[in-house]
């Protein structure tokens, strides 16, 4: 018998003990799934980074730590973690942030808020470019990314990508460094954050590469609040740089009532939904690594931890 520990909060238990049961037995594994064991018999732990569990010394047998969020920031940095980390890579989550994406991309391409907020008598003929003359720029290419990446390509969108690390994609412009970030932006008409938080991606839209972005472009972010300075945002939208942003995640969540973003003309906040973890699909994926780990097989999707994802 394998002995599962689940480390989350209370109603994540509700969401998951049937569609891990399910996925376990799908998959021909015996595990004794429970939301509390003496730590030194744990195998495996399956976990979310604000679980009471902080501290993994006393899990001396356990083989790995499975992550139920697709960001390990709030975990990797954790030194009593020495066990092996996996992040969330779940199937439900990607088809959701490239539905979410694609949806926002289309509603700054097609002018859509033109129409929707301007039904006051107006005859308004604005028709749209084709997305063959729309460029789109997607930083980061990680699993969301890269996905998101090549469904804007396969509807006719010039996409550009940029990563820390040199990529090759059929159909995608990849650049990365300093140097490729800057060409990135400045090719930018809707801009597409899909990055990690690391210390190296904080900030990283700071005063000076706004500027790198064409005038009236949009920005649309669904990876991480901290990618974006939020003063200098602020002021390349009230100087009518950038054309608007489309803002799903924050420093702070849920995002205060009192921040200028709620009421700014040129700010869409979305509550944090551009995607999340499905219980079915993520259930399977933790399945799977369990069953690889018995089978002394590598885990999948491991994190980085001098990379920090």
């Amino acid at each position: 018998m394998i002995n599962a520990l689940f480390a989350a909060l209370p109603e994540r238990w509700t969401q998951y003990e049937k569609t891990l049961n399910d996925a376990f037995l799908e998959a021909g594994l015996q595990v004794d799934l429970r939301t509390s064991f003496a730590p030194e018999v744990v195998d495996y732990i399956i976990y979310a980074p604000n679980s009471p569990v902080q501290d993994f010394r006393p899990y001396t047998r356990c083989k790995a730590v499975l992550n139920l969020w697709a960001g390990v920031e709030n975990v990797v940095g954790n030194v009593t973690l020495t066990q092996p980390l996996a992040r969330m890579v779940d199937p439900g989550m990607t088809q959701g942030m490239v539905e979410f994406v694609i949806g926002h991309v289309m509603r700054h391409h097609l002018g859509m808020d033109l129409h929707i907020n301007g039904q006051d008598g107006q005859w308004r003929d604005h028709v749209p470019p084709l997305a063959q003359d729309r460029r789109v720029t997607v930083l980061g290419l990680g699993e969301l990314g890269l996905a998101c990446a090549r469904a804007l390509s396969e509807l006719g969108f010039p996409v550009t990508g940029w990563s820390r690390r040199e990529k090759f994609v059929n159909g995608i412009a990849c650049l990365n460094g300093e140097h490729g970030l800057q060409t990135a932006l400045e090719n930018a008409d809707i801009l597409v954050l899909l990055l990690p938080m690391t210390p190296a991606t904080e900030n990283l839209l700071n005063t000076d590469r706004l500027a790198w972005l064409p005038k009236d472009s949009v920005i649309i972010n669904p990876g991480r609040g901290q990618l974006i300075d939020d003063g200098a945002l602020l002021e390349s939208l009230d100087a009518e740089h950038i054309g608007h942003a489309t803002l799903d995640v924050f420093r702070v969540e849920p995002l205060p009532t009192n921040h200028r973003f709620w009421s700014h003309p040129r700010v869409t906040v979305t509550p944090h939904i551009a995607s999340e973890t499905r219980a079915k699909t993520a259930s399977q994926v933790i399945a799977e690594n369990i069953r690889r780990g018995e089978a002394e097989l590598p885990f999948l999707h491991l994190v980085d931890r001098a990379a920090g994802y």
